[in-house]
């Protein structure tokens, strides 16, 4: 039994992090200290000092955890971490968990390439962003692909310099062929400098540049290369210009501030890059009520900026951070993006304007979207807690994972994992499993093995986001598939509650089975729509794979055939055309853009296909 008051006796004076939990070990609230033996006692005194908020919360308190660190910093890192990980009830909810796209320059390679990624990783590469508009990003490497001749394969150079003829790109003028030594790296990196330049904002030079050359070629009558070369200039020249209205006169910044209501609260997030209003965000933020400005913007400081990517040099505020968090969330800031960053609560001039224009269309989106995102809430976190109430089950359910097993009489039996976590759909984390130790149609074992194989990947790469173990395990099927689940927990002692998925005689989501007991909602209410999503969703998911592996057989009989092809080429015909009717109607140059065919493989398929039609006309 865990005697509050005797444990209190027990706390460092020194900082840390402190994990409040519920009754049924749930955490509840997760907060950092300088002092642990001050801060969580406070919780205990008297209670007229504190927000309705926090009586609250220590009603439910039956133990609490601490972690003790060398330092607020360290205790600060380590609170952002942990709350993200849990999502405890009482702290202020990030809801949004976005990643922006951004503007990649593989300059850490011998010849670069330009990317759209959305991970910054320290690997010596050049990033611009981020952007929130993903469709911009592309447009904008579309543009420079087109303008600068940079290389679009994946080859490792020099490594593979002289292994395979140019491609396509290089036929058609858009590459310069570096794959076959046709461009030294002195050359290739000038091309990429002027990239550069162009990414940095300063066209003005390259335009310079490029007129320059222009009028030399035309000089010398080479209009049309003095025609490219205009061309080139006006390209930029547009892009300029649409550049030039949304400057702002500012360096990275990132504008921030907040419309609220009751118990939630709207951040609005301008993001501006090189002086340039790159885009805007909003975040929903819960669990607001009794918190000042101050905190729901210091909140949300810490558990943004501990996710994103880029830390921008200056954070310009509606509202200060609370006094007491400034110092250290200002050196934490400082200390991830490699040097001062400046934070700031403009009361005039231009940084002023961009916060009350912020502030505004914070209130705009919150007035426009605030009963959506409710709505979202409920048919997502809040089906969830649907169906967990239905079933009895008192624990927090934050990951579900449904499995479903496809087979034509127990040829080409696959198996599939679906993910949704917080009752949206997590797609990176699908798994498919092809059956290789059952056969026939035995779906009970099919399902064994399926489990068997996940829970081991579970076990071994904890570590990995997309193997941690769910919290609910839901089955296509009944009973005999609920029996295969738990005793593939059982062999590795795992508690992890099991539910059948039953249908109706039309095939239709019915009910659950948990702990032998048949559990039905009605069918207008959220738990059931989301119950029935995951079902038709793992259910898609298996028939999708079982139908591509099937065709994929069909389609590997007529390529095993082709002279020059194997595995590698045939596997990328398929992903490239989609099927075989495709790569049958296909040109040459259409078999080139395939990425591992060269001019002799690509005739090869070209002839084969051509005298097979002739034989059967």
């Amino acid at each position: 039994m865990f005697d509050i008051k005797e444990e209190l006796k027990k706390l460092p004076s020194k900082p840390g992090v402190y994990i409040m939990k519920n009754d049924l070990g749930e955490i509840i609230y997760i907060g950092k200290a300088v002092n642990l033996k001050n801060r969580v006692r406070q919780y205990f005194q008297s209670s007229k000092n504190h927000s309705a908020k926090v009586i609250s919360m220590v009603r439910h308190i039956a133990e609490f955890e601490y972690i003790v660190v060398d330092n607020e910093m360290e205790a600060l890192i380590l609170e952002c971490n942990l709350i993200k990980k849990h999502s405890p009830k009482y702290n202020i909810r990030l809801k949004d968990d976005k990643m922006y796209p951004y503007v990649k320059v593989t300059v850490n390679e011998d010849f670069p390439r330009v990317l759209m990624v959305r991970k910054v990783l320290k690997d010596g590469a050049k990033y611009y962003g981020p952007i929130t508009d993903s469709y911009a990003v592309k447009e904008t490497i579309e543009m420079i692909n087109r303008m600068w001749p940079i290389r679009k394969c994946r080859k490792i150079l020099p490594r593979d310099i002289g292994k395979e003829r140019p491609c396509l790109n290089y036929h058609i003028g858009q590459c310069l062929a570096p794959c076959d030594g046709l461009i030294s790296k002195e050359e290739y990196k000038k091309i990429v400098d002027e990239v550069i330049e162009f990414l940095d904002g300063k066209s003005s030079d390259i335009i310079k540049r490029l007129k320059e050359k222009m009028n030399a070629a035309a000089e010398n009558l080479e209009y049309e290369k003095a025609a490219q070369y205009r061309d080139k200039i006006k390209s930029i020249m547009s892009i300029e210009e649409r550049q030039k209205m949304s400057n702002t006169g500012l360096n990275d910044s990132d504008v921030i501030a907040l419309s609220r209501a009751l118990d939630d609260a709207l951040i609005q997030v301008f993001f501006i890059r090189g002086g340039k209003m790159l885009g805007r965000e909003h975040y929903m933020i819960n669990n607001t009520e009794g918190l000042s400005r101050s905190e729901i913007i210091t909140g949300f400081i810490k558990q943004f900026y501990s996710g994103t990517a880029f830390i921008p040099k200056e954070l310009i505020l509606e509202a200060e951070i609370v006094p007491e968090e400034k110092d250290v969330i200002d050196s934490w800031l400082t200390q991830r993006r490699g040097n001062k960053v400046l934070i700031t609560v403009p009361e005039k001039g231009e940084k002023k304007r961009l916060v009350d224009l912020a502030y505004k269309n914070a209130s705009i989106t919150f007035e426009q979207f605030g009963d959506k995102m409710k709505r979202d809430e409920q048919r997502t976190r809040g089906a969830v807690a649907e169906i967990c109430k239905t079933i009895g089950l008192n624990k927090k359910v934050e990951r579900i994972e449904a499995y479903d097993i496809s087979n034509i009489q127990g040829f080409y039996s696959v198996g599939a994992m679906v993910v949704f976590e917080n009752g949206i759909p997590k797609r990176s984390d699908y798994r498919k499993f092809k059956i290789k130790s059952v056969v026939g149609a035995n779906d009970f074992a099919s399902m064994q093995e399926v489990l068997q194989r996940r829970l081991a990947h579970g076990i071994k790469e904890d570590k990995k986001e997309y193997w941690k173990l769910p919290d609910l395990i839901l089955m296509d099927g009944g009973k005999p598939q609920v029996s295969a689940a738990q005793s593939v927990l059982k062999t590795y002692g795992l508690q992890i509650p099991v539910c059948g998925m039953f249908k109706d005689d039309n095939h239709r989501t019915k009910g659950l089975l948990y702990n032998d007991k048949e559990y039905y909602m009605p069918s207008n209410t959220e738990g059931f729509k989301l119950t029935t999503r995951i079902q038709d969703e793992v259910h898609r998911f298996a028939i999708e794979y079982h139908r591509k592996l099937r065709e994929n057989a069909q389609v590997d009989t007529v390529l095993n055939h082709i002279p020059g092809i194997g595995e590698v080429r045939r596997k990328a015909l398929l992903k490239h055309f989609g099927d075989i009717e495709s790569i049958k109607k296909a040109e040459v140059s259409d078999l080139l853009e395939v990425e591992c065919m060269n001019i002799k493989s690509a005739e090869s398929v070209y002839a084969f296909f051509r005298r097979k039609g002739a034989k059967q006309n």
